[in-house]
């Protein structure tokens, strides 16, 4: 076997192979032979027909077959031969394959890039220095009674935070337009669930009351017909509810997250600042973790393999879709989520994955970093001890070898930040609780 690689530019590697051309045909006579036992030539017993007869009925079927034998069995070989590593499946195109002639074929591909790493010593942290404080916890009960409120009518003016129920009409220039029409409408004032404009346009008004309010639809508005177009709403307020909270003190309320009453107030602020505690600590470890991979990206430019990318983002778009609450996934074909959400939207994420991946995996390696069992086994308990019944999730965890693995990858990779961070300037930077977990939704005891 003659390989030949070529490198056409970047990490693009074209493989030539030639076989020689008795390889090929002793390769066609033993297709012809296993094809023979079991062939069904008219007038000839299974097995008993001449071979010139079998050439000309099954020939180009044994020789396309034995192409794929040769191609299929040859390819690793070469690839070693050649000393690269592919990233990705190759395109095999053959380029001679003639009776009599030497079979020759060309796998094109693209190859792992060489990573040198550089700038982790220069890496700079600013971790934030985060206190749980008496104002958060209220915070936190607060949103706990909001989850528990019942409505209940009023007869006053609508204000944020009240359930309205009204019937509107949408107008621009006078004429009605589909989508813009509703009755027995119900808004909660201040959620954010209908325009700005037209729930803000609602408070002060009270049940009875009919009035219009002038809407402006923003530029990136859902509807394009719609974009950047003020529109009129008659509105006709039908009731107005407002929010009862439960009282702090309340044992049903108390129950409902699991205190007992009789520790009352105290117990159920003592949980709420576990969980704050909780939730502060793995944000600020996601912090430093994000600011950790940005400098290591921004430090190490390499380029990545299209292969790569392109494997990557049919699982974005399962993510994204997963995310979305899109039902019976496996019912949707690739095509179908495509159309979606196309592909291109998430290729710069898929760059930026697939380079991720590449330069942690060379941290892992120079740093010689090996998985901590005992840390996977502490992950476990941690999760367990979120559920009412920890014992079940964790032998849930031990029997799921794809849970596990993702569960090890996960601590894998903090272990790399975590060595990555010792070799870092860390600036401790002063920050609110409220802050910290802005971009993120501030958990719930229990």
């Amino acid at each position: 076997m003659e390989v030949t690689l070529h490198t056409p530019g970047g990490l693009r590697r074209e493989l030539h192979v030639r076989l020689p051309a008795e390889r090929l045909t002793d390769a066609v006579n033993d297709r012809l032979k296993r094809m023979s036992a079991r062939a069904k030539v008219p007038g000839f017993r299974p097995g008993k027909a001449p071979r010139k007869v079998l050439e000309q009925q099954y020939g180009e079927a044994a020789r396309f077959d034995a192409i794929n034998d040769l191609v299929n069995a040859s390819y690793p070989a070469a690839v070693k031969q050649s000393g690269v590593t592919p990233a990705g499946q190759p395109q095999i195109d053959i380029t001679t394959e003639k009776t009599g002639e030497p079979l020759e074929y060309v796998a094109k591909f693209e190859i792992y890039p060489e990573v040198v790493l550089s700038g982790l010593e220069s890496i700079q942290i600013n971790k934030p220095d985060v206190t749980v404080t008496d104002a958060d916890i209220d915070r936190l009960i607060d949103n706990l009674r909001r989850a528990k409120r019942v409505f209940a009518p009023v007869e006053r003016a609508a204000e944020k935070g009240d359930n309205v129920t009204i019937d509107f009409v949408g107008k621009i220039d006078g004429e009605a337009f589909d989508g813009g029409s509703g009755s027995d409408v119900k808004v909660e004032l201040g959620e954010g669930r209908f325009l700005p404009d037209l729930e803000k346009g609602i408070e002060g008004h009270a049940a009875g009351e009919n009035f219009s309010v002038k809407v402006d639809f923003p530029e990136d508005y859902r509807a394009e017909a719609l974009r950047g177009k003020q529109a009129q709403f008659d509105v006709n307020l039908k009731q107005v509810e407002g929010a009862e909270l439960p009282d702090i003190a309340d044992p049903e309320f108390l129950k409902s997250h699991q205190i007992d009453p009789e520790g009352g107030v105290a117990s159920l602020r003592e949980k709420c600042q576990t969980a704050l505690l909780k939730e502060r600590d793995k944000a600020v470890r996601n912090n430093v973790k994000q600011q950790v991979m940005e400098a290591l990206l921004k430090a190490n430019d390499i380029e990545v393999p299209e292969a790569l990318v392109t494997a990557e983002l049919p699982r974005m778009q399962q993510e994204a879709a997963q995310r979305m609450g899109l039902q019976n996934l496996e019912q949707i074909s690739p095509e179908q989520l495509d159309q979606m959400m196309p592909a291109s939207l998430f290729e710069p994420q898929a760059k930026r994955r697939v380079a991720l991946g590449l330069l942690v995996g060379e941290v892992i390696k120079t740093r010689e970093i090996k998985l901590d069992a005992d840390r996977v086994n502490v992950e476990i308990e941690q999760i367990a001890a979120d559920y009412d019944s920890p014992e079940q999730v964790k032998q849930f965890y031990q029997s799921r070898p794809d849970l596990l693995q993702g569960l090890r990858a996960m601590v894998l990779e903090d272990q790399v930040v975590d060595s990555l961070v010792a070799s870092a300037t860390v600036n401790s930077v002063t920050q609110s609780l409220e802050d910290l977990l802005r971009p993120q939704q501030q958990g719930q005891p229990g």
